[in-house]
């Protein structure tokens, strides 16, 4: 109904020649959404951004052959990808062909490995064989994960949380208890289960939410229905299919792009966002939605009376980790290695200290290695892999190359001990990436490469506002938003922030 209402009421704009003209800024997977929400109902939206190419922090770089996704390397919930493309008449898979990974991934502990199975069952035992009796608790924790998954996917994450009323409603409410909004995923699993391994087989998905598990809300066990039932997966090609996929859709819809044009500034009068600069020029619009760094477009695009938030609110949020980042070419052929590889050999909390209260580059630290080509051909040339290491870091640490080297060194030598994997003697090319690069590349605050933590404290109405209380016409989305950090939740912020703008746009007026 909205849907028709709007699309009549564009009809009648653009035969006065009125249709409302929308700015993004920032071309990730965020302002790709809101774009193709907003141009699919007519509008006119232009896509500002800073790189010279779309998909934000998973844009793609090739050299020598080889072709790196640059930022994200799971490929989790998807039906959330398929159904945002259902909805505007299109199948994903006419854009690439998705790979259900088997096994899903790799975990390397101190003394042993563990091969997480596609198939569910094939977790069980494993479960059962380690700690007889755990696999009760498991089957009994994925059925409420599932519930907290459906509840919160297509619930809770979807609601603007603009206001608390807004989860007031009896059908939400009588599924509070049952989100576990008030108990530590660490303290649900830790007293179920007491194999360490396995504790920190479950802890893992969380990670991807920027907390340790013990502040992180065991809500977000919804993760682990994610991990173990839904699949990991795997577009042919390399990630940054997907994020093309995006802009190809965008660009069916009429979306304008902007490549190598920053926003320098946000003109602002009357309590309403009027125009962008850019090194091109001024351009006005009627909405704008930022999907950009927060952070970035609050204290230096916007004009210092009109900032959202003060220094003192953004110093006390608490930041998922940033990342140190190897993207290597290595000659030969890896047989110790699978797809995703989680390297789980030194202690879980040590590193978690060292990240989030510490504040320091961590001593031994847990890492995470994908070899893209052991699934696909296409990324390196003939009797080569690709090879991405990720280390998280600190958010805010001083940036420092021998720092880099030292992690680098250690992280080769854990590989080759855990594997035989002599990389270092096969490397042909390399590339690095860290707390001043995320910077430099997308403003990001403070270095972060995840966004906000998903604590509880930093839930729903108490993160940074999808709406600016102060400007009547500007809009946000992206990872430092609601509903959170992870490509599901991005898309999602894309479209709560579109669905706001249309419904402006139906009253008549900013």
């Amino acid at each position: 109904m909205a849907i028709k209402a709007t699309a009549f009421f564009m009809q009648k704009n653009q035969l006065q020649g009125n249709t409302p003209r929308v700015a993004v800024i920032g071309a990730g997977i965020a302002g790709m959404t809101a774009a193709i929400e907003l141009a699919s109902q007519g509008i006119s939206v232009d896509v500002y951004e800073k790189n010279d190419s779309p998909g934000g922090r998973g844009r793609m770089f090739r050299q020598d052959g080889f072709t790196f996704d640059m930022g994200p390397s799971w490929y989790w919930m998807p039906e959330v990808f398929e159904n945002f493309f259902n909805k505007h008449g299109e199948k994903l898979d006419h854009y690439f062909k998705l790979i259900r990974l088997d096994p899903s991934y790799r975990i390397f502990f101190s003394n042993n490995i563990i091969d997480s199975p596609a198939d569910v069952i094939g977790v069980y035992e494993i479960f059962e064989k380690i700690e007889p009796g755990s696999s009760q608790f498991l089957r009994s924790f994925l059925a409420q994960s599932k519930i907290k998954y459906e509840a919160g996917m297509n619930d809770f994450v979807r609601r603007p949380a603009l206001s608390i009323f807004e989860f007031a409603e009896w059908r939400l409410l009588k599924n509070l208890f049952k989100l576990d909004l008030f108990k530590s995923i660490a303290r649900l699993i830790d007293h179920n289960i007491r194999d360490q391994r396995l504790r920190a087989w479950l802890k893992f998905p969380v990670l991807f939410l920027g907390a340790k598990p013990s502040q992180t809300p065991a809500l977000y066990s919804l993760m682990n229905y994610a991990d173990f039932e839904l699949g990991t997966w795997y577009p042919e090609g390399g990630m940054w299919k997907l994020f093309d996929a995006f802009y190809q859709l965008a660009l069916k819809r009429g979306v304008h792009f902007h490549f190598n044009e920053e926003v320098l500034a946000i003109n602002v009068n009357d309590r309403l966002a009027t125009s962008l600069k850019t090194k091109n020029g001024t351009n006005e619009f009627d909405y704008l939605i930022g999907a950009a760094d927060y952070h970035h477009i609050d204290t230096v695009l916007l004009p210092e009376g009109f900032r959202q938030y003060s220094d003192i609110y953004w110093s006390k949020r608490k930041l998922a980790p940033s990342s140190l980042i190897f993207y290597l070419g290595i000659k030969g052929r890896i047989k110790d290695l699978l797809h995703h590889n989680l390297f789980f050999d030194e202690e879980f909390e040590q590193h978690a200290i060292d990240i989030y209260d510490k504040k320091v580059w961590p001593a031994k630290p847990l890492f995470y290695v994908c070899v893209t080509s052991r699934s696909d051909d296409s990324v390196a040339p003939e009797g080569h892999e690709n090879v991405f290491i990720l280390i998280p870091l600190a958010t805010g640490i001083a940036d420092d190359d021998t720092q880099r080297e030292d992690l680098f060194n250690m992280v080769l030598n854990r590989v080759e001990s855990k594997t035989g994997c002599r990389l270092a003697e096969d490397i042909v090319f390399r590339r690095d990436y860290c707390v001043r690069d995320f910077v430099n590349d997308y403003h990001s605050f403070q270095g972060n490469a995840y966004g906000l933590s998903n604590t509880l404290d930093q839930t729903a109405i108490l993160k940074p506002s999808v709406k600016h209380n102060k400007i009547r016409n500007l809009y946000f989305a992206g990872q430092l938003t609601h509903p959170g950090p992870g490509l599901p939740p991005s898309l999602i912020s894309g479209e709560t922030a579109a669905n706001l703008v249309l419904k402006k746009i139906l009253r008549g007026s900013n």
